[in-house]
C-alpha cells in the first residue's frame, strides 16, 4: 500500500477534488480540497456557538450569556446582545433574537479566526422537549471566507437503549456559499446530526463525548458534485483538546465523486490529530490542524 503524508488543515469531511475532475472534465487543484476541509471547520464552530447560545437562554433566561469562556468556543473579543435585553427573562411563547458580534477579527479557543457576526432566532419554550433555532451571517468571515445562507438547528431530547437518561440530539440543515477571496463560490447542502453520548448534565465540558452522523454534498466553482457520507458514526472526545484540537477521534466518513469513492477514517479513539485518507487503492496519513 501506498502511503503518504499530507497536511490539509482541520478535515471533517476530506474531498477527493485532488484525485479526481470535475464533472465538466475540468481538474481540481489541491486549494479547492483545502476549501472544502475550512467549510467543515466552519460548520463545527459555528454549529457548538448557536448550540451554546441557545442553552444558555434556558438555563439563566435573565443573563443567557457565556459565563466561562474556558469552557466555550469564544473568547473575550466576541460581543453578545440580545433581544429581549440581557437582564430582562423572556416570556413564554416569546421570540429571541441573539447577536454575536466578532467585530474586525476574533480569534476563537481553537485558534479559529472570525469576524462579522453570526444571528440566532429562536421561540423561549423552556418546557418543550424540541427546541428549533435558525441562524444567518452577517459580513461574516472564518479564516479568511465569506460565509452566506440560512441555516437551521433543532435540538431534541432523546433516549437511547445505549443512554436512558434524556439527553439533547441535534439536527443540522446546511444549505450555504462560501467564497473565497478569488470570489470562486462553494455551495453545501446536507445534514447533520450530533448526539451527546456522555457526559450531558455535568458542570464541566470537558467530559462530553459526541456521536456524529449525516450526509451533505458540495459543488464547486465548476459545477461538479461530490458526496459525502458518515458511514460509521463519528466520536468527538471534548477532553481531546487538552492534548490535541482535532476532537474526532474514531469513525469513518465516505466520499464518492463520480465514479470513485474514496474514504477517510478517523482512528481507535486515541487523542491524536490524525486520519487516513484512501482512494484507488493508495492510503494517506492525514495530519488535522486548523
Amino acid at each position: 500500500m501506498n502511503t503518504k503524508n499530507l497536511i490539509l488543515g482541520f478535515a471533517i469531511s476530506l474531498t477527493i477534488l485532488s484525485c479526481n475532475k470535475e464533472d465538466n472534465g475540468s481538474a481540481i487543484s489541491a486549494d479547492d480540497a483545502k476549501v472544502s476541509t475550512k467549510i467543515d471547520a466552519m460548520n463545527d464552530d459555528v454549529s457548538s456557538i448557536v448550540e451554546e447560545q441557545e442553552m444558555n437562554t434556558y438555563a439563566n433566561a435573565a443573563n443567557g450569556k457565556t459565563s466561562d469562556l474556558g469552557q466555550s468556543e469564544l473568547t473575550s473579543c466576541a460581543t453578545i446582545t440580545r433581544v429581549p435585553a440581557f437582564g430582562t427573562p423572556p416570556t413564554i411563547g416569546q421570540t429571541v433574537t441573539k447577536t454575536i458580534d466578532f467585530g474586525s477579527g476574533c480569534t476563537l479557543n481553537n485558534g479559529n479566526v472570525v469576524s462579522g457576526r453570526i444571528i440566532i432566532t429562536f421561540v423561549f419554550q423552556p418546557e418543550a422537549t424540541s427546541h428549533t433555532i435558525t441562524y444567518s451571517f452577517d459580513n461574516f468571515f472564518h479564516n479568511g471566507i465569506e460565509f452566506n445562507g440560512d441555516k437551521t438547528f433543532t435540538r431534541t431530547m432523546i433516549t437511547t437503549v445505549a443512554n436512558p437518561t434524556p439527553h439533547p440530539q441535534v439536527t443540522m440543515t446546511m444549505d450555504m456559499t462560501a467564497t473565497l477571496p478569488s470570489g470562486a463560490d462553494y455551495h453545501r447542502v446536507g445534514t447533520r446530526v450530533r448526539e451527546i453520548i456522555e457526559g450531558f448534565g455535568t458542570e464541566v465540558i470537558a467530559d462530553n463525548i459526541y456521536k456524529i452522523t449525516g450526509n451533505w454534498q458540495t459543488t464547486g466553482p465548476n459545477g461538479g458534485t461530490q458526496t459525502s457520507t458518515i458511514t460509521e458514526a463519528l466520536h468527538v472526545k471534548m477532553s481531546c483538546i487538552a492534548v490535541n484540537k482535532p476532537l474526532i477521534v474514531s469513525g469513518i466518513i465516505t466520499i464518492v465523486r463520480n465514479s470513485t469513492t474514496a474514504t477517510l477514517d478517523f482512528g481507535d479513539g486515541t487523542c491524536d490529530n490524525l486520519a487516513v485518507f484512501t482512494v484507488n487503492g493508495n492510503s494517506y496519513n492525514i495530519v488535522l490542524g486548523n
